[in-house]
């Protein structure tokens, strides 16, 4: 890779990982490099970016850890091979890149849950509205703990439900990020009545065959699920 492929701007933020580890994404999903390719070296991105290396080697880690990048000792940084989901697996990226990136996360899970439980509500057979209701009951008796993966069956079940191919791939690359969603918002929860009675109200909408009482009823649980998440997560945020 030639070193005249990369432009960066100096950085005078103070939070220097946080912000070099932002600008290190934008410019892997800008195009400038493909899965499998070298990532710049330390040196040359303390060149560019005018930051000492020890903030550089911080933001490399981050990375690392997040699994977008291979460090390869004795060899330099190489872009992993990325699917469509591995940006969506882990809602703390939030608070890692910002405000408005966990904005755009959930206005785009509600879009696609309220596209889902549209199909499935005009699509879903008896027998499938059966096992929605199986799932229900679960939830309802479901400890905090079982909770979550009880709520994903749920929402994976409306996937399969919509028989769209589309919407289930999607649903499936996200299940990582409604499972960290969901245990952020119900970590210190003791009931969890709230989200039951949320799908609860999807659930009779489906079964009633109601494409606009279910998206209404799913809009409302979105909404509701991301005010809490919006709230634990500022509240992680007053707690650095």
């Amino acid at each position: 890779m030639h070193t005249n492929q990369f432009e960066f701007e100096p950085i005078k933020k103070d939070s220097l990982v946080v912000e070099l580890t932002k600008r290190l994404l934008d410019y892997i999903f800008s195009g400038s490099i493909q899965p499998g390719e070298k990532l710049p070296t330390e040196r040359q991105l303390q060149d560019a970016l005018n930051v000492g290396r020890s903030s550089i080697r911080e933001a490399i880690k981050v990375l690392n850890v997040l699994g977008i990048i291979e460090v390869r000792q004795g060899d330099g940084t190489y872009l992993k091979k990325l699917d469509s989901g591995f940006l969506l697996e882990s809602i703390e990226w939030g608070l890692l890149l910002g405000e408005r990136n966990l904005i755009d996360i959930i206005e785009a899970r509600k879009v696609i849950e309220v596209s889902i439980v549209k199909l499935a509500a005009e699509r879903g057979t008896e027998e499938e509205i059966k096992e929605l209701w199986t799932i229900l009951e679960s939830l309802k008796e479901s400890s905090t703990e079982e909770f979550v993966e009880i709520d994903v069956a749920f929402h994976l079940k409306l996937a399969e439900m919509a028989r769209n191919t589309v919407f289930r791939s999607i649903f499936l690359s996200i299940q990582s990020l409604l499972r960290t969603w969901i245990k952020l918002v119900m970590k210190d929860v003791t009931d969890t009545n709230f989200s039951y009675t949320d799908h609860l109200n999807i659930y009779l909408a489906v079964s009633k065959k109601d494409p606009e009482g279910a998206m209404a009823a799913m809009e409302a649980h979105m909404d509701d699920a991301s005010r809490r998440l919006m709230e634990v997560m500022n509240e992680k945020e007053r707690g650095k």
